[in-house]
């Protein structure tokens, strides 16, 4: 017996988009521009939601490289999101989740439990072997995401983009922008 669950909110149509500033990166050792297909659907996707790209880059599996790309984005004041593909697996290349998770000012525990449900009616329990993660970098939001396309399609169109449409109620991250850094 299978049981899709099926996300509550609405999005109000009468409202504005207001389109934020996403920033793609794309952590392989093996993949280029031409090669990037993971990359390439979430430039689609979010360009097509009406976002704007930001910027796009490929680093190696390499904790200081994606250090590095990250921290340039987030101290830019031109990047509202990141959004990373690859290196979230759990063999001894994927370090994505080093290099992030110690640079986050606030882990969004509750992204990786709904991605895990998300990827489970996909590809069931190899969703065990991602460790996708998101939160807060000096007021920017970052979603690490696995590197395949099918993982890339779930967590930007069945999590991330809702939360990135300010038309999303009850409520989404866009609207949250504005106050990430108050204290």
């Amino acid at each position: 017996m299978t049981t899709m669950l099926a996300p509550g909110g609405k999005f109000d149509e009468s409202a504005a988009l207001t389109p934020v500033r996403i920033a793609v990166l794309t952590i392989s050792d093996t993949r280029d521009e031409e090669s990037d297909t993971s990359g390439h659907v979430l430039v689609e996707r979010l360009t097509g939601a009406g976002h704007l790209l930001a910027d796009k880059a490929i680093v190696r599996d390499h904790i200081g490289e994606i250090r590095a790309q990250v921290k340039a984005w987030t101290g830019s004041g031109n990047v509202d999101v990141i959004l990373t593909t690859g290196g979230t697996g759990i063999t001894g290349r994927d370090v994505t989740p080093e290099a992030v998770e110690p640079l986050l000012d606030k882990k969004i525990e509750g992204f990786s439990v709904i991605f895990h449900l998300v990827s489970y009616q996909t590809v069931g329990l190899s969703t065990l072997q991602s460790r996708a993660l998101a939160g807060i970098i000096g007021g920017v939001f970052i979603f690490c995401l696995p590197g395949s396309n099918g993982a890339v399609r779930d967590g930007w169109d069945r999590v991330i983009s809702p939360q990135l449409d300010s038309r999303h109620r009850p409520c989404n991250m866009v609207e949250l922008m504005p106050r990430l850094l108050e204290e």
